[in-house]
């Protein structure tokens, strides 16, 4: 069976190793599949759930919260560079929902001084948020 190395590094480290037969992950343009012998390809990475069928054992899926970064894809050798990520098993819940409260509360006051800039962080943050807390369900 064909496979391919999926990497995912982070200013913090390499937060996901391991063989996989497929994977999906999402991009400003939508979502793209990654099959082995996919062609070559460097593409942005929007806030995500990243999806990793294992290699190494049938059936089982990985989760990855992304949140935004680039993807290499070279020679079954995939690469993802992250801004932040964290695995399914690493993700505390209650955690995530008091971050998501937090930016939903930083939201309503950016609207509030009408702030461009701390809405934007504010949407920014609550995706984040969001996409942990979906991985963290699965």
């Amino acid at each position: 069976m064909a496979e391919m190395t999926v990497q995912v590094v982070t200013p913090d480290g390499i937060k996901y190793d391991h063989r996989a037969s497929m994977i999906v992950v999402g991009t400003p343009d939508g979502e793209i599949g990654i099959l082995p012998n996919h062609v070559d390809l460097i593409a942005p990475l929007s806030v995500h759930e990243m999806k990793v069928e294992r290699a190494d054992q049938e059936h089982t899926v990985n989760w990855v919260a992304v949140n935004g970064g680039v993807i290499e894809i070279k020679d079954n050798q995939i690469t993802i560079i992250a801004n932040s990520a964290e695995r399914k098993r690493d993700i505390d819940l209650d955690r995530a929902e008091r971050a998501k409260a937090r930016a939903e509360r930083d939201l309503e006051e950016a609207h509030a001084q009408h702030s461009a800039d701390q809405v934007r962080r504010a949407q920014v943050a609550l995706q984040r948020a969001i996409n942990r807390i979906n991985v963290g369900n699965k």
